[in-house]
């Protein structure tokens, strides 16, 4: 015989069923939080807003409103009119932070009309591709891939040469940010191709859509690869940029191209997804288990439809401080410390755990992938004696 109910028993199944429902919903809530953080890691940014003001213009300068890339030193690009137009800026010349006003040195407009209204930030500088942004000799060419064809870019060198450089660009990046390498690597004698790859904007698509931190997107390097070697490339230089640098990582690691690449360049490279994915966690307020958990959610099988991933995206994977020792090739590996988006620890220990085959460069003050446009001189002079070496 059941025993019989009282008023304590009852408040007391009661409370239990409540605590019940709201740990579950509680569970629910840090899942779903977890999944849509992971899903925002991995989704590409196609189409960013003009959200850079402009506020005056004359004959040799441009006035813009107050932003962290509008102080930033260097030269710099400004898309205008949902790019349909474009314009280059050089080093500023006076601020007035009272008023929200930078002051810029303008260097030219390439296309379109500058006016009053509203740009976008371009840190690749040059817009468009390299026989009009350099005035080299380019070929438009298609890269074969397993997803169908990627369009790429062909700059000869000088001479014959049976030396190549791979030009990769990074998360949500143009094949443009390469150019900024394009000098140097034509100096040096060196045939370059800045191919696309899977999800950006105008190449094919992944299974999934989503990015893979460099896991799949290697592939389309390998591609791009076999394309140079076709045409006669016995040497490869890889050269990445930010997420571009997890892609040649990858390459390294698992592409029969390894045996012919002889130098490797990162530019504010990803050395560790887990590093990169925290600190944004903590820039957006994310508590830490919600962003440990959906790295973990990433690399499981079971949270694929949650994530929204064809495949699993094991983060460990691209952790290259603990996989330091797997890494047999020289790298020139150049990053700021003043780096907002990819922090630059992982590259110092990197370059502490193997100073035998890294070269680290290190820019005291310079955004996200842009020492270059800070100092252009001494990024290619860098870049050039490396590749010479």
């Amino acid at each position: 015989m059941a025993a019989a109910s009282t008023p304590g028993r009852k408040a007391a199944i009661a409370g239990a069923v409540t605590a019940g429902s709201l740990a579950a919903a509680g569970a629910l809530s840090t899942v779903g939080a977890a999944s849509y953080f992971a899903r925002r890691v991995l989704t590409p940014d196609r189409q960013r807003p003009d959200d850079t003001q402009i506020l005056a213009v004359d004959a040799d300068s441009v006035t813009l409103g107050v932003s962290p890339d509008t102080l930033s030193p260097g030269r710099y690009g400004l898309w205008l009119d949902g790019d349909r137009g474009h314009a280059r800026v050089g080093e500023v010349l006076e601020v007035h932070e009272g008023s929200g006003r930078v002051r810029r040195e303008l260097l030219g407009v390439d296309f379109g009309q500058l006016t009053s209204g509203f740009g976008r930030w371009n840190q690749y500088y040059f817009a468009s591709p390299p026989d009009r942004a350099l005035g080299l000799r380019t070929e438009y060419v298609d890269v074969d891939t397993e997803l169908g064809t990627m369009p790429a870019w062909v700059v000869p060198a000088p001479a014959p040469s049976d030396r190549w450089a791979i030009l990769v660009h990074g998360r949500g990046a143009r094949r443009q940010e390469g150019l900024r390498a394009v000098r140097p690597l034509h100096a040096a004698g060196i045939n370059v191709i800045i191919p696309s790859y899977r999800n950006d904007l105008g190449a094919r698509s992944g299974p999934d859509g989503r990015y893979n931190l460099g896991l799949s997107e290697w592939r389309d390097i390998e591609d791009a690869g076999l394309l140079a070697v076709q045409r006669g490339a016995r040497e490869l230089v890889l050269v990445g940029w930010s997420m571009g640098g997890a892609i040649v990582l990858q390459t390294l690691a698992r592409s029969w191209l390894a045996e012919h690449v002889s130098h490797v360049v990162l530019d504010a490279p990803v050395i560790d997804w887990g590093d990169v994915i925290a600190h944004h966690a903590r820039a957006n307020g994310i508590p830490a288990p919600i962003g440990g958990l959906s790295r973990a959610l990433m690399g499981r099988r079971s949270a694929r439809r949650l994530v929204g991933v064809h495949d699993p995206v094991d983060v460990a994977k691209t952790n290259w401080v603990s996989r330091a020792g797997e890494l047999a090739h020289r790298i020139l590996l150049i990053h700021s410390v003043d780096d907002e988006f990819v922090p630059v620890g992982p590259s110092l220990a990197l370059a502490g755990a193997r100073p035998d085959l890294v070269t680290m460069e290190r820019w005291d003050r310079a955004r996200h992938t842009k020492e270059w446009n800070v100092d252009p001189e001494r990024w290619e002079a860098a870049v050039s004696e490396f590749v010479g070496s």
